[in-house]
């Protein structure tokens, strides 16, 4: 039986098998193994110890991905007990040495590579510059590395077809420390570390001026005082979307001239506790962008920069997620200063009337402010998403007041809202018609009466967080009947 079936017929079964069934499948023949690993397109692996990836160490590595040969995107994580100083001496090394082996591979066995994430410590900028014009690494789409030695972005010249970028920790690694440590030349032996002959310094003068055609980018730990990170905000002219994690600035400077010139067609922001820049990101935003469409904002901003925001964001704004970080109590306000004056302008603006999700997740505004979500619920009349998770003093009345006037709304989170009740569910039922989701986990007042009376009531749902317990017999029945997943 296993040989009627040729190798391309079964390659193309296997690759549309879910996850699950992988391990089942591999068990069949020596065959079957070979075929699915050639059809897998990703792929993670957990890398040990720097120590162990030596430039002769990383030989398995290329030895497991030459079996991988539809590969698109690949992970590669440094061991979470092998990232501690103690046990890993050098991980600048392991990551250098892993790149420059999964260039060799690559050009051998992994032709459709465009997607690689490498979390296995610092990457030696040198290293991204000097991968040969024929490695399949030159034409990634997406990069997501831990850090870079020394911070600098110049390499992105040689990825041209790079679109999105991650760097998860761009404070890992002072200028400082990189001049002390060893260069990737003398440790790998296959950079030559050279000075530049005029020929390539006229030629790197020529490429100042080229634009950089990512779309997407996230920094994380950016100083004020981190030199070469204006040179990446002159050259992303058409940035779409744009995150920063835990940034104390954004480079080049207490205030870099050189930030505003990449906001231009941003479309998405997300700031993450970056509570000393959040205000001036948000003017620059509000002066420079037209076309933004989602503000992601969590612990960080103040009254006046979000009422400035807010005045000058324009119609385009779609989505607005403000929230305060789980770890802090509602009387916490010095990282979140959001205001019901200040949603209420929102409201009343322009942007606010073209807004369809709104995310207020441990927003302590909504428990202070009664009569706040209904005036919102009034005036957001495009809200299709709502996102209230976490708010353990929303009532069953404050919250039915808000979906009397919300009858587009398509997915509703309700998750951790401790305040609600049974007595909630009718309001959703009646107000909500065209509800599709809906997250009730750890809900405490919700019961299993409560859930059951939603899921053969709703005409149009079709998801359900909750928790098992809450599930009766009768409501899985019913679940299944309609086609609705509950999680």
């Amino acid at each position: 039986m296993e040989g009627m079936l040729c190798d391309e017929l079964l390659q193309e079964i296997m690759r549309r098998l879910p996850a699950s069934a992988r391990p089942a499948a591999s068990l069949v023949s020596k065959r079957w193994l070979t075929l699915l690993r050639s059809s897998i397109p990703s792929l993670s692996l957990c890398l040990p110890c720097g120590s162990a990836l030596s430039s002769a160490g990383v030989a398995p590595i290329s030895s497991i991905l030459s079996r991988y040969s539809s590969l698109s995107t690949l992970t590669l994580v440094l061991h979470a007990s092998s990232s501690s100083s103690s046990g890993c001496p050098n991980p600048s090394f392991s990551s250098d040495a892993v790149l420059l082996s999964l260039s060799d591979c690559a050009s051998s066995h992994l032709p459709h590579l465009r997607h690689l994430r490498l979390l296995a410590g610092p990457v030696s900028t040198s290293v991204l510059s000097a991968l040969p014009l024929s490695s399949p690494l030159r034409r990634l789409a997406s990069l997501q590395l831990s850090s870079l030695r020394p911070l600098s972005f110049r390499w992105l010249l040689q990825f041209p077809f790079l679109r999105d970028l991650s760097i998860h920790d761009c404070s890992s690694f002072s200028a400082a420390a990189a001049a002390a440590a060893p260069s990737s030349a003398g440790i790998l032996g296959g950079i030559p570390n050279q000075q530049m002959t005029n020929g390539e310094e006229e030629e790197e003068e020529e490429a100042e001026g080229k634009e950089i055609a990512l779309n997407y980018l996230s920094l994380a730990g950016i100083r004020a005082g981190d030199h070469g990170v204006g040179w990446l905000w002159r050259r992303c002219p058409n940035l779409q979307r744009l995150h920063l994690r835990s940034c104390e600035g954004t480079g080049d400077g207490p205030s870099s001239r050189f930030f505003a010139l990449c906001l231009q067609n941003l479309r998405e922001v997300e700031l993450r506790t970056c509570r000393a820049i959040a205000d001036t990101v948000l003017l620059l935003i509000a002066d420079h962008c037209r076309s933004l469409s989602t503000l992601v904002l969590y612990d960080g901003g103040s009254r006046d920069g979000l009422h400035h925001f807010i005045r000058r964001c324009g119609s385009a704004l779609r989505t607005l997620d403000l929230r305060l970080p789980l770890d802090l109590d509602n009387g916490h306000l010095s990282c979140c200063l959001i205001t019901g004056d200040g949603l209420r302008s929102l409201a009343r603006a322009a942007a606010g009337a073209a807004i369809e999700e709104l995310v207020l997740v441990n927003c302590d505004v909504v428990e202070r402010e009664p009569g706040l979500l209904t005036f919102l619920g009034q005036s957001l009349r495009r809200l299709r998403k709502l996102d209230l998770s976490h708010n353990e003093l929303l009532l069953d009345k404050e919250l039915g007041a808000m979906l009397a006037s919300c009858g587009n709304l398509v997915e509703i989170k309700l998750r951790g809202c401790k305040g609600l009740t049974d007595a909630v569910m009718p309001s959703i039922f009646r107000f909500c018609a065209l509800l599709e989701a809906l997250d009730v986990t750890r809900c405490q007042g919700i019961s299993a009466k409560g859930v059951e009376f939603l899921i053969l009531s709703s005409p149009r749902l079709r998801q359900i967080h909750v928790e098992e317990a809450k599930v009766s017999e009768s409501a899985y029945i019913w679940a299944s009947r309609r086609m609705i997943q509950v999680y």
